[in-house]
């Protein structure tokens, strides 16, 4: 059963790193979140400050753009950061592992749509997108499948 999407709207890139930070708190290993939208609508942004939120120590959280995968050892367990954009085929992705990484690790994902049938069905698809009339503001909607899902929802978007 797919609920109905939550959008919320995000007015800086201040309120995006905040919102990430804010999700970050309530993942654990095994949660998988799928991050869309074009160029430019803050994925990147949204996951590097989820993942510097949950790192003991500050460290430089690059885009994974070139090495697909960037893992990060977190008070939790493991987290992945995949940006899939250059991926070329579904092969790569069994290569990385990150198949086994949707049930053991916390996974971020950019370009979720190259996962195809890979995609875990207990993943939260957050889709950003802009806003032609404020270029700092982003509309965020929530689409989710998994019950996990609806209590960290209701908190979202009812802050």
């Amino acid at each position: 059963m797919i609920n109905s999407p939550a959008t919320i709207t995000l007015s800086s890139p201040e309120q995006t790193a905040d919102l990430a930070t804010r999700i970050a708190a309530a993942l654990s290993p095994g949660d998988c979140l799928l991050l869309e939208g074009p160029i430019g609508a803050g994925k990147t942004h949204f996951a590097r400050h989820l993942i510097q939120s949950l790192l003991l120590l500050p460290e430089d959280v690059p885009s994974p753009t070139f090495t697909l995968v960037q893992t990060y050892d977190v008070p939790t367990g493991e987290l992945w950061h995949a940006d899939l954009y250059r991926l070329s085929s579904l092969d790569e992705i069994e290569e990385l592992g990150l198949t086994e990484a949707f049930d053991s690790a916390i996974c971020l994902v950019e370009w979720p749509d190259r996962l195809a049938e890979l995609s875990p069905s207990h993943a939260l698809l957050l889709s950003l997108a802009l806003d032609s009339n404020h270029p700092d503001t982003r509309h965020l909607t929530f689409t989710w499948s998994d019950a996990k899902w609806q209590m960290l929802m209701d908190r979202m978007t009812h802050d």
